[in-house]
């Protein structure tokens, strides 16, 4: 994606605004649903038990609700996580973003993996619900990063994703050049963690990330709008 191309518009609707703290309230999350609407982003990304609340927050605005599974861990075993994809997809949510068990990617158990990758995109495409794959990539070595890219290149998630936002580091540059460079055309990229600013926005794009996860929704477009004035 050519990020001088784009416009305020088609910038939002590169963005899951994002509240997944601990301490979310009602206020929270409506102010969030709210934002979202005003920005027309492409979706809010929030708690699994969130999910009923935005979607009625958000009817008929055409924002997405993105339900974050096995988060921010990863380790609640697979058939938990199923079980929350299937029960956040009843409650309407349009978009899962899971977490892998990085364990299981550290010890390269790549059956596991592979077998968590299918089971999670077999739900959601039955459902016509988007998903991504959250890597966790400050715990991964390039090479590990690279294997996990080939196995979702192969079993096709919508996204994979640089991070949940609640590791030791976010997204880089690197990372999301890596990730592209492996799964080409057949999955897109979400970088999230740590993109707080137009410029950092922008490398992200320019590498190849097609969403951008972010709290800083709201920043980020008034230093683009002034950065294209």
């Amino acid at each position: 994606m050519d990020s001088s191309k784009l416009t305020k518009e088609s910038l939002a609707k590169l963005f899951d605004h994002t509240f997944l703290k601990a301490y979310a309230t009602n206020e929270d999350l409506k102010t969030l649903c709210d934002q979202a609407k005003t920005m027309n982003t492409a979706m809010v990304a929030v708690n699994t038990a969130w999910t009923a609340f935005c979607k009625k927050e958000l009817a008929g605005t055409g924002v997405h609700v993105g339900a974050a599974i096995g988060f921010p861990l990863g380790q609640c075993g697979l058939e938990t996580k199923l079980f929350e994809c299937k029960y956040a997809i009843e409650q309407g949510a349009d978009e899962i973003d899971y977490v892998i068990d990085v364990g299981q990617a550290k010890m390269h158990n790549w059956n596991y993996i592979r077998e968590e990758m299918e089971k999670m995109t077999a739900i959601c495409k039955e459902k016509n619900i988007l998903i991504k794959v959250i890597f966790e990539n400050c715990y991964l070595e390039k090479e590990e990063i690279k294997k996990l890219s080939e196995i979702a290149k192969e079993g096709k998630p919508d996204f994979i994703k640089t991070s949940t936002g609640f590791g030791t580091g976010g997204a880089t540059v690197e990372d999301v050049k890596l990730m592209k460079e492996t799964v080409q055309d057949a999955v897109q990229v979400k970088a999230a963690g740590g993109i707080r600013d137009w410029k950092t926005c922008k490398a992200m794009i320019d590498a190849g990330a097609t969403r951008i996860g972010t709290s800083s929704s709201i920043q980020i477009l008034k230093e683009f709008e002034e950065a294209t004035k």
